[in-house]
């Protein structure tokens, strides 16, 4: 099949190679102690999940120191396969599953936290920047198990991370999840229209 590249380098790849050297040797040291790549992500669920009590009991700076200890977390474990050797079907599986996991579970923890103080228009954003969260996942995975390919996007889950966090430090939490409700709901539409492209050029073709 035939693919309309975008050319775009995504964030998240940026960083994993500008931090490959030290993710090696956190990499190197946990595998020293014992551990496995599953057990880096799992930890990083559950740092996620405290982190989300922590936000919706209206602590948002401790919620996001939790949450941006978390975040490492996940290219960590994927350098912790890779310098074994022995990256499974599974191993992948899990990560992914677990991102959705951990995004949803700090949304959760802001939609607790305006629900809790009244705040209509917060509980409509974050209600908005999940489902956009999950749109632009779930569209991504079922363009690719079609054959097309669904990664561009305005706002990958990097970013959206990033943007989460930096409104819970900052106590920005409305403007952070309103960012990601358009930005993200946008990136769906820009995925469907992609996919849509894609399967447009391939008609002509056949």
């Amino acid at each position: 099949m035939s693919e309309v590249g975008t050319g775009k380098k995504s964030f998240e790849k940026i960083l994993r190679k500008t931090f490959s050297g030290l993710l090696d040797t956190i990499a190197g040291f946990l595998l020293g102690l014992g551990l496995k790549p599953n057990h880096i992500t799992l930890a990083g669920l559950c740092g996620n999940i405290i982190a989300a009590v922590l936000i919706g009991s209206g602590r948002l700076m401790a919620g996001g120191l939790m949450a941006a200890l978390m975040g490492p977390l996940d290219a960590v474990d994927g350098a912790m396969a890779r310098k074994i050797g022995v990256p499974t079907r599974f191993g992948g599986f899990l990560d992914s599953v677990i991102d959705r996991y951990d995004e949803l579970l700090l949304l959760g923890g802001v939609l607790v936290y305006f629900t809790r103080g009244g705040n209509t228009w917060g509980i409509y954003l974050t209600y908005a920047a999940a489902a956009g969260s999950v749109l632009v996942s779930y569209m991504r995975a079922r363009a690719e198990a079609l054959g097309f390919d669904g990664k561009v996007g305005l706002l990958t889950r990097v970013e959206r991370y990033i943007i989460l966090i930096l409104g819970l430090l900052l106590n920005w939490i409305i403007y952070s999840v309103g960012i990601i409700a358009v930005l993200g709901n946008a990136t769906a539409l820009q995925r469907l229209l992609y996919v849509k492209k894609q399967a447009d050029h391939n008609g002509r073709q056949n």
